[in-house]
């Protein structure tokens, strides 16, 4: 195993240091920017080669203690050991740099970066399951750095409390389970007052097996539902059915009299307090007036027009999943919002015809998956458009969009910042402006 040291000039887009070695780029992970190291090799390519920290010979002024006992082996965090502070900043730096360089653009201005609380902040994931018959042990929890085993933990401080503090209990109660072999998964998703867990099984459970995740459920306080086959598969195991409409899972977005249900395995933004932060600089910098109509693009189960409709004259809501376009329009009836409709539509294909997209639009709110919106900017948004504001969760689409709305629709990128959705990951969400020039 080669062992070398080496300066550390900059982080790569997934949270390694960057050092150059006769000449070549070398990827080196644990390693911060302004640090000099001393690393071993763990892989070698035509391009660039990839290395591992073995001691830190001249700190960053930036590094921080990991607060997690697994960081390191666990791949759920890859920051840890940097302040919250340079992490945004490190995720703004990236934003920048992806829109210049693929698209050709600037901001006007930079927003300041938005940010929360760093910890136990992650009220939705999904944790692998694994049974090492050599150890007789169940390990839960997250895939390790590597991504071939499952990382050995026993909390998680990024997931809320209510269930990262309780890894532990959940690999034992596995353990004592008929079917410790044949749970895979677990999905987590934590409501403002209730947390569920979904099992996911390959084969039925005993009823031994159900009345031990019952007994579970019911010491912690966790929802427990079972998945036992695809998405369409999951019920309740507790609270049972008659049960459930004192126990449903909800957020409420206070500022807006607004409070959302959803359904366990439903997208929702990973990060309350920040998508509470997120929505009001969203409504913010889009800044509807009461006679104004509003598109929303991917919309899913209402988080954005809900409380658009209460500041506008009609939100349409369009997004390419039924079943959550089925829960926007029941949210919508439950907070009493008349002004505000949805359409289910496939936003990556030909939708210029539909009575949606060729309806007027004064304002505009993107919310697209990491491939970004590129099919829609071939016909939208309509010249009346005056203001269009765009969520991204992949600086790379944002930029490359960026570019199309600039160069082909005649907009002007007034400001963009990043917001730290994700802390300790590399994961970088961002927001984007763009006005009528």
């Amino acid at each position: 195993m080669t062992v070398f040291e080496t300066d550390i000039t900059d982080l790569t887009h997934d949270g390694r240091g960057v050092a150059h070695v006769n000449g070549k780029a070398v990827f080196v992970a644990g390693a911060l920017a302004g640090e000099r190291v001393r690393a071993h090799y763990g892989g070698k390519h035509r391009h660039y080669d990839e290395a591992v920290v073995e001691e830190v010979l001249r700190a960053s002024p930036d590094r921080v203690v990991p607060r997690c006992a697994h960081f390191g082996v666990c791949g759920g965090c890859v920051l840890q050991h940097l302040k919250p502070e340079a992490q945004i900043a490190a995720k703004q730096r990236v934003l920048l740099e992806n829109l210049e360089r693929i698209g050709k653009v600037a901001p006007k201005d930079n927003l300041p970066p938005l940010v929360d609380s760093p910890w136990g902040y992650r009220r939705k994931a999904r944790l692998s399951v694994k049974f090492v018959e050599k150890k007789g042990r169940v390990l839960v929890g997250f895939r390790e750095s590597n991504g071939r085993y499952v990382a050995d933990i026993a909390r998680c401080e990024v997931l809320m409390p209510t269930v990262g503090e309780r890894i532990a209990d959940i690999a034992a109660l596995i353990e004592t389970l008929d079917a410790k072999r044949d749970i895979p998964q677990i999905e987590v998703a934590v409501g403002d007052d209730l947390a569920v867990l979904v099992f996911r099984h390959l084969h039925p459970l005993s009823e031994r097996d159900r009345a031990a995740l019952i007994e579970f459920g019911t010491k912690w306080n966790l929802g427990i539902f079972l998945q036992p086959g695809g998405i369409d598969s999951v019920a309740p195991l507790w609270p049972a059915n008659s049960e459930l409409d004192h126990a449903q899972l909800t957020f409420r977005l206070p500022n807006y009299g607004v409070e959302l249900e959803f359904k366990p395995l439903d997208f929702v933004q990973v990060n309350a307090g920040m998508n509470r932060a997120m929505i009001d600089l969203a409504l913010g910098l889009l800044d509807p007036q009461p006679t104004d109509r509003v598109l929303d693009l991917f919309c899913g189960l209402g988080n954005f027009p809900l409380p658009l409709a209460r500041r506008s004259a009609q939100v349409t809501g369009v997004e390419g999943e039924a079943g959550l376009v089925r829960r926007a329009g029941e949210n919508a009836r439950r907070n009493g919002i008349a002004n505000a409709q949805f359409f289910a539509a496939d936003l990556a294909a030909e939708q210029r015809d539909v009575p949606w997209a060729r309806a007027d639009y004064d304002l505009v709110l993107l919310d697209p998956p990491r491939s970004g919106a590129e099919a829609l900017l071939e016909y939208l948004p309509r010249k009346g458009v005056r203001r269009v504001v765009y969520v991204s969760c992949h600086p790379a689409s944002l930029a490359r969009d960026a570019g199309t709305l600039v160069n082909r629709h005649g907009f002007t990128l007034t400001s963009a910042g990043a917001m730290d959705m994700f802390p300790h990951t590399a994961h970088v969400e961002s927001i984007a402006v763009f006005d009528r020039k």
